[in-house]
């Protein structure tokens, strides 16, 4: 069938299946490492007593690895290549694994943050390497099924993970006592250990260093260094100064992290959100003026002249923010919003599903939403290999447009509350979103060549987004509600739609262009 559809089949006739199969293993891997922060999330909420703002926290750590090794992955992966790269973020995460342990001895909130961070940050390699090989193992034509077929590992990962984590963050011994704090390290110390053989694997794996075609920045004229096409000029620099808007963000928030440390905000005399809101405006004023006082000098050679790429890293930043506030609190949303259930469903298995809430009524525990959560990753895996198979026959923006209008729909219904609809939305919105990261991605590279691995670190340092998020939707939550906090992912994925409409008259593709 391969040498039929040339899926991973090279022009040579080379069939590169056995390398895309082990490369597809690494996306299996961060999604079971994703899977099991949000419910570690929960864990820290009850353990800890803290506020849904406060536990975003665990969000922002993962996601701040993410933004911080983003360009040196790229940088990296540029210098020794696709292998290198690989191995490099697997021992990076077997780091981040191992680390669990010793924290789990020093019991602090911070010490588990690190490790949480440092995770991220060998993720971040893997993403930034595995994202764009598997656009170009095969016929270019069916990169976009590529990458959604990979993602889909990913979701098989996503599934395990709160399963995982529900084992190990919410038991309790005989006396009723929650276990949580002292076996919360094993599930990541299997993970530094299945890591660690993995780069033995990569090690001695024979990687084809492949490069897609270079279709942008080939012009004749442009050649000498000359500017960006001038009717473009203002769609343009509008993109990169939105870049700029998500870039101060995402620097405002590091530097609320570090105000929230409680004698450094004594010290100011200043709140993490007064921090966020001070750095963010200052940072995009000073990066308007850079933007304005230089824009006129990108060039077609400049990633930053095409805006299919800008957009993309907007798109994903808010895409990736969608996600993770949608992932964060889900187990929040199952235990408070959902209508009472009847006495009857506490009975056998499900014993330990169900529990007498604070008013009264019987809802579910948080190791039965945690258990839950399992679902609706199985949701989002049936969508992404249904998204395959749909982006094998129409245009990837298309698909894009038409599952992030759903997801808006979806996000529409959670937030108006209607009980058990809103509930089954919650779980259409994981089916929704699972084609975007890595359809937006390969949007976003599209064309680039050689300046792929480049592209896909900004693409990849976008994933800022997800520790942005759950943050204001906590904030949100504690003041209105879970219900109305979906507010936020329902403004994302509007976003997100726009950017698939306007993708074909970014690249000039008519929305029938391959995506490679």
């Amino acid at each position: 069938m391969n040498q039929k559809t040339g899926l991973f089949v090279m022009p040579d006739g080379r069939s590169v299946f056995p390398v895309f199969a082990l490369v597809s293993s690494l996306f299996l891997l961060w999604g079971f490492c994703n899977g099991m922060i949000d419910v570690m999330d929960k864990h820290f909420q009850k353990e800890l007593h803290l506020t849904l703002a406060q536990s975003a926290w665990v969000q922002f750590a993962h996601y701040l690895g993410y933004f911080l090794m983003a360009m040196p992955a790229g940088w990296l992966a540029e210098k020794l290549g696709y292998k290198g790269g690989i191995i490099a973020g697997l021992l990076m995460v077997g780091a981040g694994g191992f680390w669990f342990i010793p924290a789990t001895k020093i019991a602090t909130f911070p010490a588990f943050l690190l490790g949480v961070c440092v995770i991220a940050s060998g993720l971040t390699f893997l993403e930034t390497v595995a994202n764009p090989y598997t656009t170009v193992l095969g016929a270019r034509e069916f990169a976009a099924t590529r990458i959604n077929l990979a993602q889909s590992c990913n979701g098989i990962g996503w599934i395990f993970g709160p399963i995982a984590g529900a084992q190990f963050f919410y038991n309790q011994d005989a006396s009723g006592q929650s276990t949580g704090a002292e076996t919360l390290w094993i599930p990541y110390a299997a993970v530094g250990t299945v890591v660690l053989v993995l780069a033995v694997i990569f090690l001695f794996a024979k990687l084809p260093d492949i490069q897609s075609k270079e279709e942008f920045s080939l012009d004749d004229a442009d050649q000498g260094g000359g500017c960006a096409p001038i009717g473009n000029r203002g769609v343009i620099l509008g993109m990169v100064w939105l870049n700029l808007v998500v870039l101060a963000a995402s620097i405002g928030m590091i530097i609320s992290a570090i105000v929230a440390i409680p004698s450094i905000g004594i010290a100011l005399g200043l709140t993490d959100n007064q921090a966020l809101l001070f750095a963010a405006g200052f940072l995009l004023v000073a990066g308007t003026v850079v933007l304005l006082a230089g824009g006129n000098k990108i060039t077609n050679h400049s990633i930053w002249a095409h805006p299919h790429f800008s957009g993309a890293t907007l798109a994903q930043f808010f895409y990736v923010a969608a996600q993770s506030g949608i992932f964060a609190y889900f187990i929040n949303y199952m235990t408070s919003q959902i209508p009472p259930v009847p006495e009857s469903w506490k009975s056998g298995m499900l014993s330990t599903w169900f529990e007498a809430h604070a008013n009264g009524v019987l809802g579910l525990t948080d190791k039965g939403a945690s258990t839950l959560a399992s679902l609706g990753f199985f949701c989002f895996l049936a969508g992404r290999f249904i998204g395959a198979g749909l982006l094998k026959k129409f245009p990837a923006s298309k698909v894009l447009a038409v599952f992030a209008a759903w997801a808006f729909v979806c996000s529409l219904l959670i937030f108006l509350k209607l009980g058990w609809i809103s509930a089954i939305a919650l779980f259409l919105t994981y089916f929704f979103m699972s084609i975007m990261f890595p359809t937006i991605f390969s949007l976003g590279i599209h064309g680039l060549g050689g300046r792929a691995k480049k592209a896909s670190s900004f693409i990849v340092m976008a994933i800022m987004g997800g520790a942005i998020m759950p943050k204001f939707m906590g904030h949100i939550g504690d003041a209105y509600g879970m219900s109305a906090a979906f507010i936020m992912p329902l403004a994302c994925f509007f976003f997100v739609g726009i950017y698939a409409l306007l993708w074909p008259k970014f690249t000039g593709s008519q929305g029938s262009a391959p995506v490679s």
